[in-house]
């Protein structure tokens, strides 16, 4: 157990490579004691060069582990399969176990498959679904009473906003990937009536393409490719001026990493020229500069509220 109670504890499922690395080395840099979660182990002590390709399989969380530690920080490497609830809540045990607080959980694990729904085979439908959304809703189950101890927790999810683009040739990713955002506005909402005012969970997404493993692919048939790309440091930047920001200003939002940095609350970024890949180049906006307002003119109005849980316990007595 962390011999420093003042010291925040942060989970970042998905850690092994590309954002959700850049995350956890950024978050110890930052004070938090990270513990870094995956599929991917390895025996870092014996990777030839160190650091590794930080989006290449070499990279996993063994070596982000190592890398935090050797600089400084306090890191906890534990191997996790989102897809099986088991697997998640002995996740979450180990961290308590191992640091006695959790304040921040990232979930940045994520499955891929962009097709059209003829193209995509139900095996790779369900793979996505049982990674993003359900392994999400899992993690988020199994740490929130940890969270909620000291009623200031967060929670950051990689998901976009909602809009309608979004959906065109690849609707089975983006109907986990929406569920996920539908997760965060539905959880704040559970916030705000539960009286947790400095709890929050926000979404957030790149506004111009982040240099990753899904990249790279793209970037070796025709290198000028990378001119469009950004490092994750920006996202790492946006997760972190998340976490600074107050939680009435985040909670339930669907945000963009530029967007959010530009903000006052994000810190009021102008220049984005050091995140750019290739020096010297103007990445592409890949998303809307002009996103859809989800609430209704009757937003406040819940009608007869509805509680299956204690329908349930009602019905057991």
């Amino acid at each position: 157990m962390a011999d420093d109670n003042n010291t925040k504890v942060a989970l970042v499922v998905g850690a092994s490579r590309g954002i959700g690395r850049q995350i956890a080395i950024d978050l110890a840099k930052n004070g938090y004691a990270v513990v870094v979660a995956a599929k991917s182990t390895s025996d870092a002590q014996s990777v030839v060069p160190f650091p590794p390709d930080p989006n290449s399989p070499q990279s996993t969380i063994s070596t982000v582990e190592r890398e935090i530690v050797e600089a400084g920080g306090r890191a906890t490497a534990i191997p996790v399969d989102v897809r099986d609830f088991a697997s998640v809540q002995e996740l979450v045990d180990r961290t308590i176990e191992t640091y006695g607080r959790l304040d921040m959980l990232v979930y940045n694990s994520g499955a891929i498959w962009w097709a059209s729904v003829e193209d995509t085979p139900m095996r790779r439908f369900q793979l996505m679904q049982r990674v993003n959304p359900e392994g999400l809703y899992g993690a988020v189950q199994a740490a929130l009473p940890h969270l909620k101890r000291r009623r200031r927790g967060r929670i950051v999810v990689v998901s976009p906003p909602i809009y309608s683009r979004f959906f065109r040739g690849k609707t089975a990713y983006a109907m986990g990937k929406v569920g996920m955002s539908v997760l965060t506005k539905g959880l704040a909402m559970d916030f705000q009536r539960q009286g947790l005012p400095d709890m929050a969970i926000t979404s957030l997404w790149p506004a111009v393409a982040i240099e990753s493993a899904a990249t790279r692919k793209m970037t070796s048939q025709n290198p000028d490719e990378a001119r469009d790309l950004r490092k994750p440091s920006i996202f790492s930047d946006a997760v972190l001026a998340i976490l600074r920001a107050p939680a009435a200003r985040v909670n339930g939002r669907l945000e963009l990493d530029e967007d959010f940095l530009r903000s006052e609350a994000g810190g009021g970024v102008t220049d984005f020229s050091r995140y750019a890949v290739v020096p010297g180049s103007s990445p592409r906006r890949i998303m809307p500069a002009v996103l859809p307002d989800l609430t209704v003119a009757e937003q406040d109005d819940e009608g007869k509220r509805m509680d299956s849980a204690k329908d349930r316990d009602r019905a057991k007595l």
